[in-house]
């Protein structure tokens, strides 16, 4: 005769049963966040541009430290909150502002621009177990691979350059990998967005033309942020290789002169390109017009000019304190997270998911509510994965769309 469990055993096993179910789900059952920290640990995240190698010139800030976020001397990004935002490769940007067109200007820009080159490679060299020097994607993957962040190099402003090609082989040589051709003003190169003393865009110069023509052939990326309309598409005629604006966004969303046109997008897609969203605020959402605030950055800008282009630090530390007081007395509202990802959704709508990426102009006036520095940067991919987005469509936001590119610009060069 078969002997039948009891009724008390059958109630533990269902009990037991019940409880590893409910065990089983409880795990499947990731928040948010955990989603998107187990997606970044999955994949190489990239931010194509930020300011941060001005800071490491100094001699009282350390990148490898963690510096409190709440204080502006801390800067937007230092390694330990890479690591925290989830962040595994940046592009170290050697930013140089626009000077005077002559031999002189040209030799102390190209100076300039090479101790802050040397600079991003003493801080791979002294930090070394934190960070490796990469000049490719296989080399950003191989230090992923190590558990080490990875630092990119390039060139802000193709000013250095001056009139001579064979400084773009001697930036190459030093690891430099994207030139931004020009800054807030006209140079040698070409037209900027944002210089329109002389009304007339004359885009990409002759000089310019032949400066693509050596980056295809050296495998050097060819960056158009900060490019007007016309040097925009002359880029795009002139170059054998796909572009980036390694910082800029969707003008539809946010007309700005340095962001780009839904036609500019799909010119950009045809070239087999990518744009970077960028963090500026100015470029994410447009502010509300504050006529007293106007007046007195207007003031301001007389008095001290571009704060960028001051040289003397005492000057500038006045300057700034006058633009924060005028902060200060008349605060925007500043974008957000959300606001930021209305031009992901942007560029995917227009030209699809493989030509957007992230470059946030870290120290060079990026951050938004919710991401401010770079250990908010996970909230991005929260966002993203809030609407919808999957895990390889992200993917291919933080990084794989660009490298797609710097892989193609390499084959290219090779050839």
């Amino acid at each position: 005769m078969i002997k039948r469990p009891s009724t008390a055993v059958l109630v533990l096993v269902l009990a037991t049963a019940l409880a590893l179910s409910a065990c089983n789900s409880a795990k499947t059952e990731l928040t948010v966040e955990e989603r998107a920290r187990a997606l970044h640990a999955r994949i190489l995240t990239v931010d194509t541009h930020c300011d941060t190698p001005m800071r490491l010139l100094r001699g009282d800030w350390d990148i490898s430290e963690r510096h409190d976020p709440a204080l502006r001397a801390s800067g937007k990004l230092d390694l330990p909150r890479m690591k925290e935002g989830g962040l595994d490769a940046e592009f170290f940007a050697a930013f140089v502002g626009q000077g005077p067109l002559t031999p002189e200007g040209y030799e102390r820009a190209k100076q300039t621009a090479l101790r802050i080159v040397d600079a991003v490679h003493t801080m791979t060299e002294d930090h070394a177990a934190l960070i490796g020097l990469a000049v490719d994607p296989a080399g950003a993957r191989r230090l992923k691979k190590e558990g080490r962040l990875t630092a990119f190099i390039g060139m802000e402003n193709g000013y250095p350059v001056g009139r001579d090609l064979a400084n773009i082989g001697l930036f190459h040589e030093k690891g430099v990998r994207y030139i931004t051709l020009c800054h807030s003003s006209d140079n040698d190169i070409c037209d900027s967005s944002t210089d329109r003393r002389d009304p007339e865009d004359k885009g990409l110069s002759d000089f310019g033309r032949e400066v693509v023509a050596e980056c295809n052939r050296l495998g050097m990326i060819v960056d158009v942020s900060h490019a007007s309309e016309k040097s925009f598409y002359d880029v795009v005629e002139a170059s054998k290789a796909p572009i980036i604006a390694s910082h800029s966004s969707a003008r539809a969303v946010c007309d700005h002169p340095r962001n780009l046109t839904d036609d500019q997008l799909r010119a950009l897609a045809k070239n087999g390109g990518v744009i970077q969203i960028c963090f500026l605020g100015s470029y994410v959402k447009t502010p509300p017009v504050i006529p007293e605030r106007e007046q007195a950055l207007a003031e301001l800008e007389v008095q001290y000019g571009s704060l960028r282009q001051i040289r003397d630090e005492e000057t500038r530390a006045k300057a700034r304190a006058a633009f924060e007081a005028v902060n200060e007395r008349y605060p925007l509202e500043r974008p957000n997270v959300q606001d930021l990802v209305d031009h992901i959704d942007h560029v995917k709508k227009v030209v699809g998911i493989d030509y957007v990426g992230i470059g946030t102009d870290f120290d060079g006036g990026g951050g938004i509510v919710g991401c401010d520095d770079v250990n908010g940067m996970i909230h991005v991919t929260e966002e993203l994965l809030r609407r919808g987005y999957t895990d390889r469509e992200i993917e291919k936001i933080w990084g794989a769309n660009f490298f797609r590119v710097f892989d193609k610009v390499i084959a290219i060069a090779d050839k």
